[in-house]
């Protein structure tokens, strides 16, 4: 079982940065890739970033392409999420989510409570 908590989120000016935590529990977290999703109240869920368990396989969705960064430290059990030039658009309930294998599904009995991010104009 894994539990997953989510951290740093908060109010930020348009341009400026915010970093997410995800931080695990459970001994398999590093065989875990883990993905960042964000909802907002027109979209329930939104693909942002995804990193394999080595670290070494990273995608992002495309509108945060260039100004996000996903990174992981399996020796913490974390998974970080660096968010620069945020914009208004961004502005969500930011959580993260594991997966086995990258054809398995996201499994969304382990996902977190999130961390909200506001990005003011």
């Amino acid at each position: 079982q894994v539990q997953l908590v989510e951290s740093g989120g908060g109010l930020v000016q348009t341009g400026g940065s915010l970093r997410l935590s995800c931080a695990a529990s459970g001994r398999t977290f590093t065989a875990w890739i883990m993905g960042w999703f964000r909802r907002t109240p027109g979209l329930e869920r939104e693909f942002v970033a995804s990193i394999s368990a080595s670290g070494s396989d990273i995608l992002y969705g495309d509108s945060v392409k260039g100004r996000f960064t996903i990174s992981r430290d399996n020796a913490k059990n974390t998974v970080y999420l660096q968010m620069n030039s945020l914009k208004p658009e961004d502005t969500a309930l930011y959580y993260c989510m594991p997966k086995a294998r990258a054809t398995s599904g996201w499994r969304l009995e382990y996902r977190g409570r999130g961390t909200q991010v506001t990005v003011s104009s």
